[in-house]
């Protein structure tokens, strides 16, 4: 079976598989296909661990570390701190990977295991196999009594060796400044920032004071069990009321482990990744070519981007995703409306806080409001509608079906736009409907789910 979902491995903690029994074996086994594949003999392999702020990361990092130096890799604690900070670090230490605890967004009872390669990127599809195979084969030796099969130690002489780095912060700190343009700062802006009691809750103020912003950090005291509740990026009510409280000059909210941004503007307006595409795209004052968004990017986006003759990509839901989509083209700029924004000139990963900086930057090169440059975005009017089926049927293979979904589509055509998905997770289909009058996006989507549950339910 496959252990790996879009985005690692996640699931409540205490059921798998996330408990310390699992995790201590994919620490072996992940250790044990870095052994396999280590190009330097004479050194150990080596891993970087971060997390973010749930109290179940305590376990599951050192059911992690257990099972990395059982296979005989060294292992460098980074503690707290977002997930792209791990890949930079990755890249920093010159680690073989790099793991990230975490379930994101997720509330506090839900955690995660996210991996990267050396280079700083997801990992690939063919050591994720190879690390799967290996979850198989000890989990089967385990439900057998095979004792002897499942975490052998060839020389205890050969251990991995745990180490603590205490400027990992520091470092990474260092990298985000580095990556704002140096002839500005940012000493005329207050700043109001939600950091989702989660991992970026001590770095991401940091960053911003260090660049001499006046800043206003709300929800940044995590307790192990507040992370992503009621604030941060998917909760950013809060923060568009801070924003006005304060007179702020912008908003900024990240998602429990930092890699996911949503923006407010001076007048509380809520600025999401389509938008924040939109500003990096056509305010910036390098040229972009081209944009990669998912097939939830709304169609306001691609229109806005066409306008200004910016050639414009829907890739498959997920960062990774667009990602392929960034490099198949050599482009620099894509992301997810949800706030995952990739900027490769500047990142190798999704990264909140970076991604604001390049927002902030183009504010300070310009003098002009976040308001102001997002002027001539307009988003379309969207209606999601989620079916719960009793168990996963594909919508496609019913013909009465796919005749409503093409009936719909032709009735969009250049105005508008249908997207009918299936959960990966659980037994739903999604009916997404987009369109220039409201009425009929509402109407529309609700008349397909409706049909939709009567042919399937």
């Amino acid at each position: 079976m496959s252990y790996f979902g879009t985005d690692g491995i996640r699931g409540k903690f205490g059921e798998l598989p996330i408990t310390p029994d699992f995790i201590l074996k994919l620490g072996y086994v992940t250790g044990q296909v870095l052994m396999d594949n280590n190009p330097n003999p004479e050194r150990k392999p080596s891993v970087v661990i971060g997390k973010d702020t749930r109290l179940s990361g305590y376990v599951i990092e050192g059911a992690l570390q257990a099972g990395f130096n059982a296979a005989g890799v060294d292992v460098h604690m980074l503690g707290p701190l977002p997930t792209p900070a791990i890949a930079h670090l990755t890249r920093s230490f010159n680690a073989d990977a790099g793991v990230v605890i975490s379930a994101s967004h997720n509330p506090y009872y839900d955690n995660g295991i996210k991996l990267f390669s050396a280079d700083g990127k997801k990992l690939t599809d063919e050591m994720q196999n190879a690390i799967n195979d290996k979850l198989d084969a000890i989990i089967k030796a385990d439900n057998e009594d095979n004792a002897s099969l499942m975490m052998p130690i060839a020389d205890p002489a050969k251990l991995g060796k745990n180490h603590r780095i205490d400027d990992a912060k520091g470092r990474y700190i260092e990298f985000c400044k580095g990556s704002f343009p140096y002839q500005y700062d940012l000493n005329h802006l207050k700043i109001v920032i939600d950091c989702a009691n989660g991992a970026g809750y001590s770095v991401a103020p940091r960053v911003l004071r260090e660049l001499g912003a006046t800043v206003i950090a709300i929800n940044n005291k995590p307790d192990g069990i507040n992370i992503n509740a009621d604030c941060g990026s998917t909760h950013p009510k809060r923060l568009q009321q801070a924003v006005l409280e304060h007179s702020a000059d912008v908003g900024i909210a990240l998602d429990g482990d930092g890699d996911r941004i949503v923006m407010v503007d001076d007048l509380g307006e809520l600025v999401d990744g389509d938008g924040i595409l939109y500003v990096l795209a056509t305010q910036s004052k390098a040229p972009t070519r081209g944009v990669a968004g998912t097939l939830m990017s709304n169609m306001g986006l691609e229109l806005a981007l066409q306008a200004k003759g910016i050639e414009f990509t829907r890739a498959k839901v997920g960062d990774r995703y667009v990602m392929q989509e960034l490099e198949a083209n050599d482009w620099i700029l894509g992301g997810e409306p949800s706030g995952h924004i990739l900027c490769l000139d500047k990142s190798r990963t999704g990264d909140a806080i970076i991604a604001g900086l390049q927002v902030l930057a183009v504010m300070q090169a310009q003098n002009r409001a976040l308001s102001a440059l997002m002027e001539g975005f307009e988003v379309l009017p969207q209606k999601l509608v989620n079916v719960r089926l009793s168990q996963m049927q594909d919508p496609f293979a019913n013909a009465e079906l796919v005749a409503a979904f093409d009936k719909a589509r032709a009735t969009l055509e250049g105005r508008g736009r249908l997207l009918i998905r299936q959960s990966g997770t659980e037994p739903m289909i999604r009916v997404m409907v987009e369109s220039d009058d409201e009425i009929e996006c509402d109407v529309m989507a609700n008349e397909l789910a409706d049909l939709i549950k009567a042919q399937l339910a």
